[in-house]
């Protein structure tokens, strides 16, 4: 587990693809419960030790998680998001680009519990919810293109769901519309930087993980790094 950032209140680490944030069904081993043990072993605390959740990835994402050390710090973070005061920037490689290299994207979304996939549907559909995001390509290479997201708001996989509307899959989703999965079973969607007040201190926060240890996201992030 990498830590990103950690100070008395927070703490951000780099979750890997195929990892979950919170215990589930399956039975995993949670992130949650790795912080809990790095916090219970770094500060020899007896007994449990406070982690809070304060946001979730998806499995097969990988990228930046904040957890909370404390119920102060939790309350307030919780806030911040439900407010807007987070500010997330994403990373997907997808095959086809858009065809402008920047835009927005507005749609209604509404989530099938069943099947554990959100569908785009019209803005009367009773469970729908509105959907937004910015978008802009940084780097293309000669099959895959990089594209930087700006979340403007938390729905269930909205990014997935909103470049596949856009005719964009993510390489290796599978569940929306990409033609063949990644050989670790992950998408290529990254939680890639996080801007943000400190609950306690007030600072602005602002963080960023490192590219995955893949040769193709690592040209695209290098590229990137060249149209800068």
């Amino acid at each position: 587990m990498k830590v990103i950032y950690e100070d008395n209140h927070l703490l951000v680490v780099s979750k890997l693809p195929g990892e979950i944030v919170h215990a589930d069904k399956t039975g995993d081993r949670s992130l949650e419960e790795m912080v809990a043990l790095y916090l219970k072993k770094k500060y020899n605390k007896p007994g449990n030790v406070f982690v809070g959740v304060v946001h979730r990835l998806d499995r097969p994402v990988g990228g930046l998680v904040l957890f909370a050390k404390t119920s102060k710090a939790l309350a307030r973070m919780n806030k911040l998001f439900a407010e807007g005061g987070v500010h997330k920037v994403y990373r997907a490689i997808v095959q086809k680009a858009p065809e402008s290299p920047q835009g927005e994207c507005i749609d209604w979304l509404w989530r099938n519990a069943k099947q554990n996939k959100t569908y785009i549907v019209r803005s009367d559909h009773p469970e729908a919810k509105r959907a937004h995001l910015r978008w802009r390509k940084v780097a293309s290479a000669e099959r895959y293109h990089l594209l930087e997201i700006e979340l403007l708001t938390g729905r269930h996989h909205q990014i997935r769901a909103q470049l596949a509307g856009m005719g964009s899959p993510i390489k290796g989703d599978l569940k929306y519309g990409a033609p063949r999965s990644n050989p670790d079973g992950s998408i290529s969607l990254l939680s890639y930087t996080m801007r943000f007040e400190h609950p306690v201190s007030h600072e602005q926060i602002e963080l960023e993980a490192l590219p995955p240890q893949d040769k193709l996201w690592q040209l695209l992030f290098s590229l990137a790094e060249k149209n800068l």
